[in-house]
């Protein structure tokens, strides 16, 4: 069975289905980046020796009964400014090259304690600023789906390895659109969390009052399940926020029943520009003029 595209909630329900095993995963993907991350250049660093131990560790682990969560063996990647014990973290610059951190950012150590496996350090533009560049001692990553084209940034890496299938999960950052816009480029799904939920501690800054750190998947289940290790509360970052950390994975019922929906009147439905405003007019429940409810979405709009 190939895994290369296979999520992290199957992943595993086949681990625990004795169907496939951390290690076979892990070989699989790092056989896949050798063969193709030459065209696409998503990762600065490949750490095979201590994917595999760690892959080895979860696999002991889950064959003896013992799962700690819902990233035991599974393999991710980090964007190259969350630091990393003993790894360099380079954020993609000739000026950090040497920088090699002598602890663990926040949410790496949970990752680590969760049982997941590190692949490697993922391609980003200059310290996650202004755009990708061709003078730095790696290349720029490309997108999956056609190379000649970008992948997004600054999460660049990031979203061209689970668009590739060489993870099935990343860690980016976003401060303006570092998740999102790779997300949408390379066809997976990224979230940028609601700022003091994931802690920046160990992560190379940006502007702090905007910065975030979050996930890349290849669906909605898997973001879940990537937020819910990550997720938390850290004393050591200011703008953390010592609140709980829900069940994510259980509020995906299916059903959109209670959802607020806010969209700024007089912006996308009255945007003259028609590749805009066409989308959000075809909407019958965003033109009501007044209170109604939306049919299958069982969600009621109204204006305030």
């Amino acid at each position: 069975m190939d895994p290369a595209f296979l999520t992290i909630a199957e992943l595993t329900r086949l681990y625990d289905q004795r169907e496939l095993s951390p290690v076979e995963v892990t070989r699989s993907l790092l056989d896949r980046i050798a063969a193709h991350d030459d065209k696409l250049h998503s990762f600065i660093r490949v750490i095979p020796e201590l994917a595999l131990a760690e892959a080895q560790a979860a696999e002991r682990e889950l064959m003896a009964g013992r799962r700690r969560g819902p990233m035991h063996g599974i393999p991710y990647a980090l964007k190259d400014i969350v630091e990393t014990a003993g790894i360099p973290t380079t954020g993609h610059s000739k000026l950090c090259c040497d920088h090699v951190p002598a602890a663990d950012a926040h949410l790496v150590s949970l990752l680590k304690a969760s049982g997941a496996v590190l692949m490697g350090k993922l391609a980003t533009w200059e310290f996650a600023l202004g755009g990708p560049s061709w003078d730095l001692p790696w290349p720029p990553a490309r997108n999956p789906w056609n190379p000649d084209y970008l992948p997004g940034g600054s999460s660049s890496g990031a979203g061209a390895a689970v668009a590739a299938g060489f993870v099935p999960g990343a860690v980016g950052t976003d401060t303006g659109g570092s998740i999102r816009g790779p997300a949408a480029v390379c066809g997976i799904a990224g979230l940028k969390p609601t700022y003091g939920r994931v802690s920046r501690r160990g992560v190379f800054p940006n502007t702090f009052t905007m910065d975030h750190c979050g996930p890349l998947t290849r669906s909605a289940e898997d973001i879940a399940l990537f937020l819910q290790v990550i997720a938390g509360f850290d004393a050591e970052d200011p703008g953390s926020e010592d609140t709980p950390v829900p069940d994510y994975r259980g509020a995906l019922t299916g059903t959109l029943h209670g959802l607020r929906l806010g969209l700024v009147a007089g912006t996308a439905r009255d945007d003259r520009r028609p590749v805009h405003a066409q989308p959000v007019r075809r909407h019958r429940c965003l033109r009501a003029p007044s209170r109604t409810t939306t049919g299958w979405l069982r969600s009621t709009i109204s204006p305030i």
